[in-house]
């Protein structure tokens, strides 16, 4: 690669909802043990989902309805609510910053896998190019943001004045660093390559456009590291139903070779499949995570 994201997508219209029983305290009913047809969520929906919805109909029994959203907000508040039995398009990262922000906890029955962030250029081939003031535009949700300005550390493009985990603009060391930064919303690093020295693309929007991050990415994270765990995507559910045994199966066939064929198009080769992670380890991990956000370590 130039060297070989996660989460962000063009994003498809909203399909209506229906709602599920909740519970006097408003809190979501936990699924039927018997149940056997699932409502799950997704955000631009795509042939792997509906591959993978096929199989479970036709190969294990289940009848999956996928509901695709609009914004990345909308599955995790329509999951606590009941309106879905499981989502699937987020890292534990995304998650973990939904359950402080929101006092919910949803939690993460299965893996599936990590996408790295990829840096592309118009300008330079390599990030030994960059110069003193050139400008990189990150995307500037809290999330995306601080795997960014990591992705640019990595590179030896920024230095942060102290060392956290999340960081925000606000924590990098101007006087030391190569280039400055832009923050943009996310849907807008790809437009915004055109201004700009380097921009941060996630891969959906990088696929949109016709950018292929194996050639024309110059630098990304390490879906190996240790620091790439919080960015392994899941399947999420409500806390009552971690055990139950239909939506882990469910969430397994995402494991099934035509369904990761399908990512591994989709994603040009970048797509890291994760299988041999607990979903203890997942669920540990995602209190770690909510720790350190409400610690201030971000």
């Amino acid at each position: 690669m130039k060297t070989r994201p996660l989460i962000s997508a063009a994003l498809i219209s909203t399909v209506a909802l229906t709602l599920a029983a909740c519970g006097q305290d408003g809190s979501a009913d936990a699924v039927d043990e018997d149940q056997t047809s699932f409502t799950i969520g997704v955000a631009n929906e795509h042939e792997a989902h509906r591959e993978l919805a096929r199989i479970a109909e036709e190969e294990y029994g289940y009848e999956v309805e996928l509901v695709n959203f609009t914004a990345y907000p909308e599955p995790n508040p329509a999951l606590a609510a009941g309106d879905l039995d499981a989502n699937w398009f987020q890292h534990i990262a995304f998650l973990a910053e939904h359950n402080v922000a929101s006092g919910d906890n949803l939690q993460p029955i299965a893996p599936t896998e990590i996408v790295p962030l990829t840096l592309y250029s118009n300008e330079y081939d390599d990030v030994s190019e960059f110069s003193e003031g050139d400008t990189v535009a990150i995307p500037n949700d809290p999330v995306n943001q601080g795997r960014a300005i990591n992705v640019l550390v990595a590179a030896g493009l920024v230095e942060l004045a102290e060392e956290i985990s999340q960081p925000e603009p606000r924590h990098v060391d101007q006087e030391a660093s190569t280039v400055e930064l832009q923050p943009v919303d996310a849907a807008q690093t790809v437009n915004a390559l055109q201004s700009v020295e380097g921009s941060i693309i996630n891969n959906n929007f990088a696929q949109d456009a016709d950018l292929d991050p194996l050639s024309d990415g110059i630098y990304a994270d390490d879906p190996s590291d240790p620091s790439a765990f919080p960015y392994i995507n899941t399947f999420v559910v409500r806390e009552a139903d971690v055990d139950n045994e239909a939506l882990q199966e469910i969430a397994s066939i995402y494991h099934d070779e035509r369904v990761l064929e399908i990512m591994d198009d989709r994603s040009n080769g970048t797509s890291v499949p994760v299988s041999d992670v607990s979903a203890e380890e997942l669920q540990e991990a995602l209190t770690d995570y909510e720790d350190a956000l409400r610690e201030g370590d971000n």
